[in-house]
């Protein structure tokens, strides 16, 4: 099933996306604003943490950054990792107050938990490892 939404929501990526890899690109790049609001009510069920990557085709910084995305992606199997091009889909970005690129958002169950701005890697593994933690229970 996971490889039909997969179909589904990646439908006409761009070639740019790992051509290198012979392995499905395990990022959701969404094309449509209904499709994405459809996805992310749906996560707000969903206490498993969601990094989206809000991205331009023209942005330098995002192109460089993409190949340690898709890295994460293949390592955390336990968060979902989206891309968004914030010229396809502007209202997304203006709803997540996107003012520069690459900007990754943090969610869980709809709600913004980090956020970094810029190519930072390390910054966004962290931001990752911290977040994707279940909550540890007093003994």
């Amino acid at each position: 099933m996971g490889a039909i939404l997969s179909s589904l929501f990646s439908a006409g990526s761009t070639a740019d996306a790992s051509a290198s890899s012979s392995e499905p690109s395990s990022v959701i790049t969404f094309h449509s604003s209904d499709l994405w609001q459809r996805h992310f009510d749906a996560s707000k069920q969903n206490p498993k943490l969601m990094v989206v990557d809000f991205s331009a085709s023209w942005c330098g910084p995002c192109k460089f950054i993409e190949p340690a995305i898709q890295a994460m992606a293949a390592k955390f199997t336990d968060v979902e990792f989206i891309r968004i091009d914030v010229d396809e889909l502007s209202d997304v970005a203006k709803e997540f107050g996107v003012r520069a690129m690459p900007t990754f958002v943090l969610l869980k169950q709809g709600k913004e938990v980090d956020r970094v701005v810029g190519a930072k890697k390390e910054e966004i593994e962290k931001k990752v490892k911290k977040n994707r933690e279940k909550p540890k229970l007093a003994a």
